[in-house]
């Protein structure tokens, strides 16, 4: 399975309010946030990692080659200003062909530990062509437009939702593991113009991909300020 993290964010909120650190470098217990990502991603068994970042984010682009040597990580950095995270997705894609591949945005803060287990039971379900996908869900609501996972069954998802129904009770974590022939529907959404990745992610059910919710407890995305305070609370809770 291939490691991908997205980071080629403006962080334009976190400017408005008065932070001057690019996304991918502002630190929780003192690490970087894409630094931590890598270190977990080595936790998890990889082997290799490929990071999107902004052309002119030469110091991510330091971080991100230093903490890579130093988690044992074969890099490959992937320079663009991407319009949206699916064509962030888009441009990642040729460096993710042909295999599983687990992604995250480099904004996302979860529990250590549940990450792993999500990456383990991704690796075996996927290995055993039992699914064609396995999305990490949180239950805590704290985003502006979020994503709501609709279910059935065994977790099953069914629908990906701009608003909250009586069978969405979670959403999407910013968090995705896929078989390598989603590349193809990416590609197909781009072609067609579409910019959204939650788009993306309903035409894999159009598609009849069998996609599964995991559920990996608090998620906080940082996108402002105050949201830094949060996933330090979530982390203080790992130690």
């Amino acid at each position: 399975m291939k490691f991908a993290i997205i980071a080629g964010g403006e962080g334009s909120r976190l400017k408005k309010e008065g932070s001057d650190t690019p996304k991918p470098l502002v630190k929780l217990g003192g690490e970087p946030l894409v630094t931590r990502l890598l270190r977990i991603f080595s936790k998890a068994g990889a082997k290799e990692a490929i990071v999107l970042i902004r052309t002119d984010a030469n110091d991510v682009a330091t971080v991100v080659s230093n903490a890579a040597k130093q988690y044992g990580l074969e890099l490959t950095i992937v320079q663009g200003d991407t319009p949206s995270s699916m064509h962030s997705l888009y441009q990642l894609s040729p460096y993710l062909k042909g295999e599983a591949f687990c992604l995250t945005t480099v904004d996302t803060v979860f529990n250590e530990e549940l990450f792993i287990n999500f990456v383990n039971e991704a690796r075996y379900l996927l290995s055993q062509n039992e699914i064609d996908g396995l999305m990490g869900t949180t239950s805590y609501i704290d985003d502006e437009r979020p994503l709501y996972i609709q279910t059935k069954g065994e977790n099953t998802i069914s629908g990906f939702l701009d608003e909250a129904a009586p069978s969405s009770n979670t959403i999407s974590a910013g968090v995705y593991a896929l078989s390598g022939k989603s590349l193809d529907v990416l590609e197909h959404c781009v072609s067609q113009g579409e910019s959204r990745l939650r788009n993306f992610q309903r035409a894999l059910l159009r598609k009849s991909f069998q996609l599964k919710a995991y559920n990996l407890g608090m998620v906080v995305d940082v996108d402002h300020v105050d949201d830094i305070a949060k996933a330090e609370q979530l982390i203080r809770k790992e130690l």
